[in-house]
């Protein structure tokens, strides 16, 4: 299991267009991908559960991968959320 901690850079924080992208990012990988905000816990390959976590620019999230490919997933999810998840 690998974790890094990153901030949400785009303005509108995690709305429907950035976590789609987070999620097609996600979903390149095997691993488990979950990130979690203040007390909740999101399955990063749901574009419901990213929506339901309601994170806003500025937040801070933590990323977390667990599986065979988590090292690759995880630098891919960062670079993902840092580059503005195309916005």
């Amino acid at each position: 299991m690998v974790s890094q901690k990153v901030v949400i850079q785009n303005p509108t924080g995690l709305h429907l267009r950035p976590a789609g992208i987070l999620c097609k990012t996600a979903m390149q990988f095997k691993a488990l991908i979950t990130f979690t905000f203040e007390n909740t816990t999101a399955n990063a390959k749901s574009v419901l559960s990213v929506l339901g976590a309601c994170v806003k620019s500025g937040d801070e999230i933590e990323i977390i991968c667990e599986g065979v490919d988590e090292t690759a997933a995880l630098a891919a999810m960062v670079e993902a959320v840092e580059s503005g998840l195309g916005e």
